[in-house]
């Protein structure tokens, strides 16, 4: 079994490339290599190929090397909230979600624990019988996607923006989309064309997301064209998200986000789609809400 934590020392696993020693230091993630997880359980609110009948069984992973301005889980992602395991622990998690029922293994926000996770992975090896998601921020390096090769079946990727003034701005990351466009294609290189069983359920594949922000329909409508140009629609479906939600801790320093997204803004964005052929789901403006939010308990990781 390869020493994956070897990978924590002179950190590169994210575009941050921060080359912290992470067996010892927090990285820009703001995580050492020590897992940290904020929850553990089935999770009905995916997309319907996803959480399917019984919910995919997340793992919500603490920490984010990208930590968006107005991250809806920021309570993990900026604040660190959770609980130390070890891989032994995350691979019996694994199961236990697999003996409730779950869909699959739905890993949220992962990049920075990859080499635990893989590890994790290897020891329950020949036991965990469900497809693996891997549920990121699109903020990738296509080396790290390389990793997951025969550990990942179904790859949910965000493609947050084009533009690189809106990624510098809100998640301070002005190569996003450099990164992101590349990653999102190894992505799809390596997951092939769709899989579903016979009820619907995605095995291979990626689900490429994109939540709407205000004001920014035309960025969101360049992702579209993007996305049309350069996957072929047997590789990937598309979800186009209207759950953002202005929360409190939102800094002040950005007025525009405090107000949601408006139906004209988000059906111009649907609208594009459907006519450049994107296949994939849509949300309700119901999904605009604080409940949509996890409540980050520690349930199913201690």
């Amino acid at each position: 079994m390869r020493n994956w934590e070897e990978l924590y020392r002179a950190c590169r696993l994210c575009p941050r490339k921060c080359g912290t020693d992470r067996s010892s230091t927090a990285g820009a993630c703001g995580m050492t290599g020590k897992i940290f997880a904020a929850k553990a359980s089935l999770h009905k609110w995916e997309e319907p190929c996803i959480s399917s009948k019984n919910g995919a069984g997340t793992v919500f992973f603490s920490g984010c090397s990208l930590r968006c301005c107005f991250c809806q889980n920021y309570k993990i992602s900026s604040r660190s909230f959770g609980a130390e395991i070890s891989p032994e622990r995350l691979g019996q998690i694994f199961l236990t979600l697999q003996e409730e029922g779950a869909d699959n293994i739905d890993l949220v926000t992962p990049t920075h624990f990859v080499p635990s996770i893989l590890r994790a992975l290897d020891l329950v090896k020949g036991r965990l019988r469900i497809p693996v998601v891997y549920n990121s921020s699109g903020y990738e390096l296509p080396e790290t996607i390389a990793l997951l090769e025969g550990y990942v079946d179904v790859f949910l990727p965000d493609l947050k923006y084009l533009s690189s003034e809106l990624s510098a701005r809100y998640s301070g990351a002005p190569d996003y989309f450099e990164r992101a466009s590349k990653a999102v294609l190894a992505m799809t290189d390596q997951a092939g064309e769709l899989v579903f069983d016979g009820e619907g359920k995605l095995l291979k594949g990626t689900v490429i997301r994109h939540l709407v922000l205000p004001g920014c329909r035309k960025d969101s409508m360049e992702i579209m064209r993007w996305i049309a140009r350069s996957i072929p629609p047997e590789k990937a479906l598309v979800s186009i998200m209207d759950q953002y939600t202005p929360f409190p801790h939102l800094p002040e320093s950005f007025p525009e986000l405090r107000r949601r997204v408006t139906k004209m803004e988000y059906n111009r964005v649907v609208d594009l789609a459907a006519e450049l052929g994107l296949k994939g789901y849509t949300q309700e403006k119901s999904s605009a809400s604080e409940s949509y939010v996890p409540n980050f308990d520690l349930s199913g990781i201690i």
